[in-house]
């Protein structure tokens, strides 16, 4: 589990953001956002009262791993966590196809991936003890839909990454590919990327896993 006292930073896009605080998310009430951050807070408060844990929301809405590189240095190094998730890459995707006449703002699986990487280096040269890598997903049972497919690669991307410097993994696109072996991809979004809370509970429910959580 994770030690008491440990700050944790979560950061990605709009998933992660969900209406957090501005500056910086972190407080009472609203200042985490709607979505799995502040249901991750929630339970982990509620079981673990002794936990004292910190957390700190800084997604933002439309990132992509370009922008999280921007932004590295103020919004995680400068924040000195002791933990950090991040999860990027569904904007880094979906460039490709809402808007694929401006191909600069593509970002390829090459790019993504050395990019990624370079984010968890520096992450764990400054001192961050343990990170969470999350898989981008996309909500959809097909298997021959396109971003699905791309999904899967850049997915497995981030695998490579967690193997080759130690991280913790989760694999939220197989978290929601288990739902779907149930349901229809528009009871959890309408667009198949911004979940509803029940979608939001799935990633909160991979991480805490991730982490060794238990109700008891």
């Amino acid at each position: 589990m994770i030690p008491p006292g440990t700050k944790l930073v979560m950061i990605g896009d709009s998933i992660t953001d969900c209406g957090r605080m501005r500056p910086v998310g972190e407080g009472k009430g609203d200042a985490l956002g709607s979505g799995y951050v502040s249901q991750i807070q929630a339970l982990l408060d509620s079981t673990y009262p002794k936990l004292n844990l910190r957390m700190v929301n800084m997604g933002v809405s439309a990132n992509t791993v370009r922008e999280l590189r921007e932004r590295w240095q103020s919004d995680v190094i400068g924040l000195r966590p002791d933990w950090v998730s991040i999860m990027i890459g569904i904007n880094d995707m979906l460039r490709h196809y809402n808007r694929p006449m401006l191909t600069e703002s593509h970002v390829s699986l090459g790019e993504y991936e050395e990019t990624l990487e370079k984010l968890v280096e520096e992450a764990k040269v400054s001192g961050v003890r343990e990170i969470l890598l999350m898989t981008p997903f996309f909500i959809e049972s097909s298997p021959d839909d396109v971003l699905r497919q791309m999904s899967l690669a850049y997915g497995a991307a981030v695998k490579r990454i967690g193997e080759r410097q130690g991280t913790r993994f989760v694999d939220i696109q197989s978290a929601f590919d288990r739902y779907l072996e149930h349901h229809y991809s528009l009871e959890l979004a309408a667009d198949r990327v911004h979940p509803s809370q029940t979608g939001h509970m799935i990633i909160a429910r991979e991480w805490l896993q991730a982490v060794g959580y238990r109700w008891d």
